[in-house]
């Protein structure tokens, strides 16, 4: 049978037991409103049975205190970083689509509309009053608003790509940290839990860094518990499937400025992202997600519409001279079957990179060739010289420049603004060179860009005499031998192509603003002053359907109209996710978070046994007490 004294322990049992209890209720109070905590509960059974010799066999030993639980559920916490991330991305569009959207705001007296308005409602004043030159003032100074404002856009564009930029290094820096606090927390969950329990309120504090970390980036958790007490919990943390935690150590991302650029207009030392240890990191991927998503199809997105064709040939031409008198051996490649064959919808950087079958190419300059059916062939001047022997690899290779990212970033929309500008531009400069100026002269580019480098007005030909070509449908660039564009006096315009102009550098010819007379209104001075020809011509084009959505007052509306279709796209996705969160969230605190009210009840219940444990003991006090000290006397 059992000890004589077996009921104090017993009783004792059952104090050190709700002592635990209160204790640990105690603890849930006190956490009630921390962040990312999750109730504990006592894990309580029956003391094991000792066999006795008598009638009834077995005999209770009390209770037994097995551990602390943490009342978690994992099918929560995965459901609610995925929609975390879901949410994060979306957010991240809504903020910067918004503020791109902000930009074109029509409301603005500013606005595209209130501009092109005035410079039409100049237009007609010029068709009545064609010699007048305040009014040839008026329309040169109302296109240089229109140009203003076409300016400010692209500065702003910029900036926002500049922004976005800047936030996918703060998000890196922000990935390397959570991944180096929760490997740190891992080690010493494990250097506590080798030992025995388990660590409820790291674990608590890392499970709160990963669902932090979710709202930046798809995240997975794959963890194995110990099944022996002297064995680790292996614990991996992958984003997009790559690890970035790996038990006790974690990988780090850095962000690399390129010394290139895809788009004409890109930023400059825009981030690449790559893995510390060398591997490659990829930001288009489908399933990467969260924030950082958002912010490189932001900064990058070209509704897929990024530069691809394919190699016809490749050559190498010896002893080329270049701009600064040396010369060099330059390999040349050809593409054909590409993509974009309209220069008003070229968007390259002059200089960059190509993608031949999988491998980067630097190349110095391009130049292109209108085909007989009107496809446009490319020629790429490499950096990398390669071996004659070698050229034969590059016949029938695909060709892209940068990546097809299926969403309308800045890129998307810039390339819009440009095609609108160039398209408008060539329209309005060949009907103004229809025309004969004040002097009886004919009408120049009326419309124009600046050379970055001298400051001064390109001009897109016809060139006149010899040099007759078409530089709207020709050569377009070419930095490595100069050939980009004809400087034919110091003093004379540089020639070139309708690409160089993007919303950017879009300008009113200076010849024209410094000297009013020079705009061309009608077709011929000798039919008198008030000849107006080309002045109506100039003012029907608000009418004319040059684009496929229409006049260009169309093409406007209709980009602007996407930016704000997306905008609110993303406004309604963010708020619905953000919901969706939340009642996740709900259902996660159901199961773990603290009820304060329910935690009160549980110290009067857990007060009671505690009370009724000491009573035991009184009890067994009083009943030693008369076997030992009273009986026999």
């Amino acid at each position: 049978m059992g000890s004589t004294f077996f009921g104090l322990n017993i009783g004792k049992t059952g104090l050190y037991a709700y002592q635990a209890a209160l204790d640990t209720t105690a603890h849930n109070i006190a956490n009630g409103e921390t962040n990312g905590y999750s109730r504990q509960i006592l894990n309580m059974q029956a003391g094991n049975a000792l066999r006795v010799n008598s009638s009834y066999g077995m005999a209770g030993t009390g209770v037994d205190v097995k551990g602390v639980t943490q009342m978690r559920d994992e099918y929560y916490d995965v459901k609610f970083r995925t929609n975390n991330t879901i949410f994060g991305g979306y957010a991240s569009k809504s903020h910067y689509m918004t503020e791109l959207e902000n930009y074109f705001n029509e409301i603005s007296v500013e606005g595209f509309t209130s501009a092109y308005g005035a410079l039409r409602d100049s237009l007609q004043e010029l068709t009545k009053n064609p010699s007048s030159l305040t009014v040839r003032t008026q329309v040169t100074n109302y296109a240089e608003s229109l140009a203003e404002y076409f300016q400010s856009i692209a500065q702003n564009l910029i900036s926002t790509q500049e922004e976005c930029n800047f936030e996918i290094g703060n998000t890196v820096d922000k990935i390397n940290s959570f991944g180096q606090q929760i490997a740190s927390l891992t080690k010493q969950i494990n250097s506590l839990e080798i030992r025995g329990g388990t660590a409820n309120d790291l674990r608590d504090q890392r499970a709160l860094l990963v669902d932090e970390l979710s709202e930046l980036v798809n995240v997975t958790v794959v963890e194995n518990r110990a099944k022996e007490m002297d064995e680790l919990t292996t614990y991996y943390l992958m984003i997009d499937n790559q690890t970035l935690v790996d038990g006790i150590t974690s990988n780090s991302l850095i962000a690399v400025p390129r010394d290139y650029k895809i788009n004409q207009d890109d930023a400059k030392g825009l981030y690449d992202i790559k893995w510390q240890n060398g591997q490659k990191f990829n930001s288009n991927s489908a399933t990467l997600g969260g924030s950082l998503k958002a912010l490189f199809e932001v900064r990058d997105g070209n509704n897929g519409e990024n530069f691809k064709g394919k190699v016809s040939s490749a050559s190498n031409e010896l002893g080329v001279v270049m701009s600064d008198g040396s010369t060099k051996n330059i390999t040349r490649v050809t593409i054909n079957d590409a993509n974009i064959n309209a220069v008003e919808k070229l968007n390259i950087a002059p200089e960059g990179i190509l993608t031949i079958h999988n491998k980067a190419y630097n190349y110095t300059g391009f130049e292109v060739v209108i085909n007989d059916d009107g496809t446009y062939s490319y020629t790429f001047e490499l950096e990398e010289f390669i071996d004659e022997g070698d050229l034969d690899q590059f016949d029938g290779l695909s060709v892209s420049i940068g990546k097809g990212i299926k969403y309308k970033g800045i890129p998307y929309y810039m390339a819009q603004m440009n095609e609108l500008l160039r398209t408008y531009s060539r329209e309005f400069n060949l009907i103004h060179r229809d025309g004969k100026n004040l002097d009886n002269e004919w009408g120049s580019d009326f419309f124009t860009c600046n050379n970055i480098v001298s400051g001064r007005n390109y001009s897109f030909g016809p060139l006149k005499g010899d040099a007759d070509y078409d530089t709207y449908n020709h050569k377009v660039f070419n930095s490595g031998t100069g050939s980009y564009h004809t400087v034919v006096e110091d003093d004379e315009p540089l020639y070139g192509s309708y690409y160089f102009l993007t919303a950017r550098n879009f300008a009113v010819n200076k010849e024209l603003t410094n000297d009013p007379s020079k705009l061309a209104a009608a077709s011929d001075v000798v039919n008198g002053v008030e000849n107006n020809d080309i002045a109506e011509r100039l003012l029907a084009l608000k009418n004319e359907k040059i684009f496929i959505q229409g006049t260009t007052e169309g093409f406007f509306q209709t980009f602007v109209a996407e930016i704000g279709i997306d905008s609110k796209k993303a406004q309604n996705f963010a708020n619905a996710q953000e919901n969706i969160k939340k009642a996740i969230d709900n259902q996660r605190l159901s199961i773990s978070g603290v009820d304060v009210d329910e935690e009160a009840m549980n110290l009067v219940r857990y007060q009671n046994a505690y009370n009724m444990s000491a009573k035991v003991i009184s009890v067994m006090d009083e009943i030693y007490n008369k076997l030992i000290n009273e009986m026999g006397v």
